[in-house]
């Protein structure tokens, strides 16, 4: 169990832990912060990637298990007191659990085998950025890409946004929009831009068998969408289509929309395949 209580943010440990709630620091270590139980019970599964863990008395208490799950991993435990805790925390009411963690992103040639992925492009807000992460997790996709426009992926608001997701699921962070797209055209996906101006919608696409296959989507930034150049290299903009009187739907709403379609479509798609009938050799 953890023994000595850190009472003091002078602490060198505990100021290198703090410091990693900027970008420039995390880059440099290649660490980051996941806060509450949810993230560490993720991180902690993932094996090799928490580095050290931070919590409070109570919450040693409250989640034993955690605790266990740490000690079992060789994992170094570290006791703080609750103002201690407050200023490693991000969050206004912190829930007492802290890890640090291993950057846990894989280059563009690891991603491996890719049925659905998502690609974001120029996505600038944390809380989007890691909901998107959660959805395409949700949705069975197999891995999801940030471009060198986009958010970093491990900043504490997108971390506590992905629910745990960032850790399951191949991250991609730091490319360029068409180097993505020249990848995952060698896999042999297709690449569609998910935008409100889309010449074709969302259900003409599925209907015409466009989503059977292997796909990506690149959804962009909140406010602007995509740049025409980007939109440019893909296989064409797609809309989802609106039937009320809503202006447009959020990011975060739009792409869980067009990766549950593709997975849909996918699943759907390989249930009706036949399958292939194997033959006996003749004696």
């Amino acid at each position: 169990m953890a023994g000595h209580e850190f009472t003091s943010i002078r602490s060198p440990r505990i100021k290198g832990a703090r410091r990693l709630a900027k970008r420039a620091f995390r880059q440099r270590e290649r660490r980051f912060l996941a806060e509450g139980p949810q993230a560490v019970r993720e991180a902690l599964a993932a094996p090799g990637t928490v580095h050290d863990l931070y919590t409070t008395s109570e919450a040693m208490q409250r989640h034993a298990d955690l605790l266990s799950a740490a000690h079992a991993r060789d994992v170094p435990v570290h006791r703080v007191s609750l103002e201690v805790m407050s200023e490693l925390a991000q969050t206004v009411t912190p829930q007492g659990l802290l890890a640090v963690c291993d950057f846990v992103d894989v280059s563009l040639a690891d991603v491996g085998r890719i049925r659905l992925a998502a690609v974001l492009s120029h996505v600038r807000d944390p809380g989007n950025a890691g909901t998107v992460l959660r959805t395409a997790d949700a949705a069975g996709a197999d891995a999801v890409i940030f471009t060198d426009a986009s958010v970093d992926p491990y900043n504490g608001k997108c971390v506590r946004a992905s629910a745990g997701s960032l850790f399951h699921l191949p991250v991609v962070v730091g490319v360029g929009i068409g180097e993505v797209i020249d990848h995952l055209r060698a896999t042999g996906a297709r690449v569609f831009a998910a935008d409100g101006g889309g010449e074709r919608d969302l259900h003409a696409a599925a209907e015409s068998g466009d989503l059977d296959e292997k796909v990506a989507w690149v959804f962009g930034n909140e406010a602007w969408g995509l740049p025409e150049e980007a939109i440019a290299l893909t296989d064409g903009a797609v809309s989802v289509p609106i039937y009320g009187a809503a202006e447009s739907l959020n990011l975060a709403t739009a792409a869980a929309v067009c990766l549950y379609t593709t997975a849909r479509q996918q699943r759907t798609r390989a249930r009706s395949s036949p399958r292939r009938r194997e033959y006996a050799p003749e004696a």
